[in-house]
């Protein structure tokens, strides 16, 4: 099919990568809808604080035309960081340049900039993929769980680690890491030593299986991952747990941590979420199909220990957009864009991989240290 003769592309999933996708398609004139399974203000719900690095994220925020906005709201100073062993002690501390290659940005407010350039009529709320059916022409009918059916030249499967569309192109599944992590939040407001020692930015203290990393976010919020190796069930034991009932065993298992560390648990409120990381197989490839594809953690779903993920689902639809201004013919399209995004995501799933072992060894604070001072 050529790229002329497209009459509708179906986004599944409103994240960051979809959304940005939609507005590049949007400035090409071509005929988009995104359909987003959740209400119109999820993205209020959605994440913490990330940083969008220079050579991927931000790529796709000047193509489209909004990084000036996306500057108003970054924060520079997010780029903050520490490293920290269990005990407290501070092996790297580094303050942020005024205008650094990475600041931060919550993720609500990403999606926030992205939506209000998108034509509203784009964006269909409450439409959870429920599956797909191949048509004689090429084309494909989708059915949703609200009833809806649609028929669509192109299916572009932007629906994150359970991605529904995947199956139709591989039998890749997501794989448990054998890392959980408890989110938990703090008030800066009402716990000013806490951010004193977060600072702006992030903190990372590692010590033998387990982690605290530490985030200043925008609306007031500390929030830090109490992260674990641990068995596929044991989180559920977490989860179960009352919210006194939680900080006390959290306690008990940080017992020998330092006591500015502790206060990320001590302090928290009861806004907790419990997450298993998952990974896609490194280096994951498939053929190139004539009406379908994938970008972002549908496509090449790694661990958060590079900070890769949210930047690799807008570059994905930077290289895609790219593909669709370069080619005209579909497959053509779809294949320029496969290679270049497979080449790009084994390497970024690596380094996530490497340095989840860093973060769960036994000296894991030290041997991230020298490699931020190596980087400095």
């Amino acid at each position: 099919m050529k790229k002329q003769n497209l009459q509708h592309i179906a986004i599944i999933g409103g994240g960051p990568g979809g959304l940005m996708l939609g507005l590049l398609l949007q400035h090409q004139g071509l005929p988009f809808t995104i359909y987003e399974r959740g209400h119109k203000n999820i993205h209020k719900d959605r994440g913490g604080s990330l940083d969008i690095h220079d050579d991927s994220g931000q790529l796709a925020l000047k193509q489209a035309g909004i990084f000036e906005v996306f500057r108003k709201y970054a924060r520079f100073d997010g780029e903050d960081t520490r490293i920290v062993r269990k005990d407290g002690k501070i092996l790297y501390d580094e303050d942020a340049e005024d205008e650094g290659s990475r600041p931060e940005i919550d993720r609500g407010k990403l999606c926030d900039i992205i939506v209000e350039q998108i034509n509203p009529q784009h964006i269909k709320y409450g439409y959870k993929y429920e599956n797909m059916k191949q048509l004689d022409n090429s084309h494909a009918e989708l059915t949703f769980e609200n009833g809806v059916k649609v028929i669509t030249d192109l299916v572009i499967g932007a629906d994150g680690a359970f991605s529904k569309i995947r199956p139709h192109l591989t039998d890749a599944m997501p794989e448990y890491t054998g890392i959980s992590m408890i989110e938990m939040n703090s008030d800066e407001n009402e716990h000013p030593d806490l951010l004193k020692f977060n600072k702006n930015g992030k903190v990372m203290a590692l010590g033998g299986h387990q982690a605290i990393l530490g985030q200043r976010n925008g609306d007031g919020r500390i929030m830090a991952y109490i992260s674990f190796k641990m068995m596929y069930d044991t989180l559920d034991e977490y989860r179960n747990l009352s919210l006194d009932e939680l900080k006390e065993r959290l306690m008990h298992e940080f017992n020998d941590w330092g006591a500015d560390l502790k206060k990320y648990i001590a302090y928290s409120y009861d806004d907790v979420k419990f997450r298993r990381i998952y990974k896609l197989p490194i280096g994951l490839t498939w053929e190139t199909q004539k009406n379908m594809t994938l970008i972002g953690d549908a496509a090449h779903l790694m661990s958060p220990f590079a900070g890769e993920g949210v930047n690799m689902a807008l570059h994905d639809a930077y290289l895609l957009a790219k593909a669709f201004h370069m080619y005209d013919d579909l497959t053509e399209i779809l294949n320029s864009y496969e290679q270049q995004m497979f080449e790009i995501a084994k390497v970024h799933a690596q380094e996530s991989q490497d340095n989840l072992a860093i973060f769960f060894s036994d000296n894991g604070a030290e041997t991230m240290a020298q490699l931020f001072e190596e980087i400095a």
